[in-house]
């Protein structure tokens, strides 16, 4: 059974939904509490036994670089203050895995920036995880897709059921045709018409993928937007029969949509224990004002 050892996180993307916020800053940095949504991605890896992240930035990313690099001055102003949670806490982000980057020079589509990350990973399995995309955190996300990998050794999707007005921003792959923890794709459709669509069945940004993926999306012609898209290499990797959907039981947020980062925020909140009840106490005061 090959472990997957790596992960690939794309996050060169402009993030022109949050604008201004987005202007000078990287959207994964946006904070869901006081933890950026990049770190809450970058922990689920882990927690699925992910060692080697390889992160695919772009220009004005450093900051991602800079969260998980050492802070010496701030490091050294906690350590005098005698502020030892927050030192070990800052610490701690340093050395959550070990940390490679590799630069997407023009935005080129979401199939481009897998394919960059190409020499970093070599010749093994790897997780990709997309970082809008972020799951609680106490259900089962990326490990049912590497459970599904290792009892097939198939390329695999995450996917979850959406609305059926939803279905058009997604990528959309065939329902099961029986029970079981992992169904075989044989369609997948990016952002269908409804009408169109082959059911409800949505990739939410997690994968398990061979390194063969890598020759196809070297293979591939650009598409809408001269970009390479992803969903085309998968779509070759479906005909070929080598591909299979698994669907994540854990919640998700979206926090690539305002009204749902916004969600996000609350919930994770409530989550907290040193802000539950407070934080409670106030949501229900303001309900009672609208």
């Amino acid at each position: 059974m090959t472990p997957i050892r790596k992960a690939v996180i794309p996050v060169a993307g402009l993030g022109t939904r949050f604008l201004p916020a987005t202007k000078a800053q990287p959207k994964e940095m946006l904070p869901l509490v006081d933890k950026p949504v990049i770190q809450h991605v970058v922990e689920e890896a882990i927690r699925a036994g992910v060692e080697h992240l390889v992160l695919v930035t772009g220009r004005g990313k450093q900051a991602i670089e800079n969260h998980f690099d050492v802070a010496y001055e701030l490091e050294d102003t906690l350590r005098r203050r005698g502020r030892q949670d927050d030192l070990d806490q800052v610490q701690g982000i340093t050395h959550l895995a070990q940390f490679a980057y590799v630069r997407q020079g023009e935005p080129l589509g979401l199939g481009h920036a897998v394919l960059c990350a190409r020499h970093a990973i070599g010749n093994e399995p790897f997780a990709l995880l997309l970082g809008d995309d972020v799951f609680d955190e106490r259900e089962s996300a990326l490990e049912s897709l590497i459970a599904a990998f290792h009892a097939t050794g198939k390329s695999v999707v995450g996917v979850q059921e959406v609305p059926e007005d939803h279905v058009s921003r997604y990528g959309i792959v065939n329902a099961p045709s029986g029970h079981g923890p992992a169904w075989d794709v044989t369609a997948i459709v990016e952002k269908p018409k409804p009408s169109e669509a082959p059911s409800r069945w949505a990739v939410v940004g997690r994968y398990v993928l061979n390194p063969g993926i890598f020759e196809d999306l070297a293979a591939l012609e650009p598409g809408v937007g001269g970009e390479y898209q992803l969903t085309d290499a998968l779509a070759i990797l479906a005909r070929r029969g080598e591909l299979v959907a698994a669907p994540i039981p854990a919640k998700r947020y979206d926090t690539g949509n305002k009204l749902d980062y916004l969600k996000a925020n609350v919930e994770f909140a409530l989550m907290r224990e040193d802000l539950r009840e407070e934080f409670t106490a106030y949501l229900k005061g303001l309900v009672g004002t609208l």
